[in-house]
């Protein structure tokens, strides 16, 4: 099951950032805000102070006629002064700032992406449902060969996986607090909250309905799916009927042969009527599950 659905709206690397930052949104869900840049004013403070300190060598080093000060002075406080300021712009170590570009990336499109932990156990079971009946019409080699309408199941199965996600966060969310208000509530209050509860119910009952149409599509696909392999595996038969006429002829079995051949090319037509009854079948599933173009105004 995807741990991140997001809405196909978002662009694909935008997307691909989200899915791949289940961690850092478990850890946002929690509370974690990533700290604010540091600024280098400790750095620059201590560099203050090595500049005093090399002005105060330089007097000593003039006054004493001391060559070592007069160096250090002149070459290790710089090297120092300028190590402390570089380290300092860093300002910080590599992981918090690509934390902090992902946070902010995660706050931009808050609302387009669900967390499968911010569902309830009940509303995880339907969207693994809906996803493992996208993945089998997606992964079929129907679809592959392009017999099922690939273009658009690439546009619309997307589609109603984000809108069956979208759906079950905000039931799940809405059922949670409708918990925490009514829990302990008096007959008044069980008396409001019961048609509500029937409202949620109601909700869910029509996310199942989505949920089991896809489950119906991909039912269609995978008898399309095994008519189509047969096929195939008849054809590659056929393809060396020629072999088994030969071999038939020259091992003298000519009364064998004659049925056998014409069982043969019958399941194959058979075959070829099934393929294409179970492909019109899954037109049919599709046609049921897209809901069209919008009207215009």
């Amino acid at each position: 099951m995807a741990e991140v659905v997001v809405d196909p709206g978002v662009p694909p690397e935008d997307a691909q950032l989200i899915r791949n930052s289940k961690l850092v949104l478990i850890r946002m869900r929690r509370g974690w805000v990533p700290e604010p840049p540091r600024k280098a004013g400790r750095s620059k403070g201590l560099a203050g102070m090595l500049l005093v300190l090399a002005a105060l060598m330089v007097t000593l080093g003039v006054a004493s006629r001391g060559i070592g000060l007069l160096l250090l002075a002149f070459v290790a406080v710089p090297v120092l002064v300028v190590t402390f300021i570089r380290n300092d712009l860093a300002e910080e170590d590599e992981e918090a700032a690509v934390d902090r570009e992902i946070y902010e990336q995660l706050r931009w499109y808050e609302g387009r992406y669900v967390l499968a932990e911010d569902l309830e156990e009940s509303s995880r079971r339907l969207l693994s449902r809906a996803q493992r009946a996208i993945a089998a019409v997606t992964e079929s080699a129907v679809n592959a060969e392009g017999l099922l309408d690939d273009v658009r199941n690439s546009v619309m199965l997307p589609a109603q996986e984000w809108q069956i996600a979208r759906l079950l966060a905000k039931l799940s969310a809405l059922r949670a607090k409708h918990r925490e208000t009514v829990i302990g509530g008096g007959p008044e209050v069980a008396a409001v909250a019961e048609p509500l509860a029937r409202a949620l119910d109601s909700s869910e009952a029509a996310v199942v309905a989505r949920v089991e149409a896809l489950e119906r599509y991909a039912a269609n696909v995978a008898e399309a799916e095994r008519a189509f392999r047969a096929h195939h595996q008849i054809e590659e038969l056929r393809g060396r009927l020629h072999q088994y006429e030969e071999l038939v002829a020259e091992s003298g079995a000519d009364g064998f042969a004659v049925p056998e051949i014409e069982r043969l090319s019958r399941d194959a037509d058979q075959l070829d009527q099934a393929l294409r009854r179970s492909l019109s079948s899954a037109h049919e599933a599709f046609r049921y599950l897209d809901p069209g173009p919008p009207p215009s105004d």
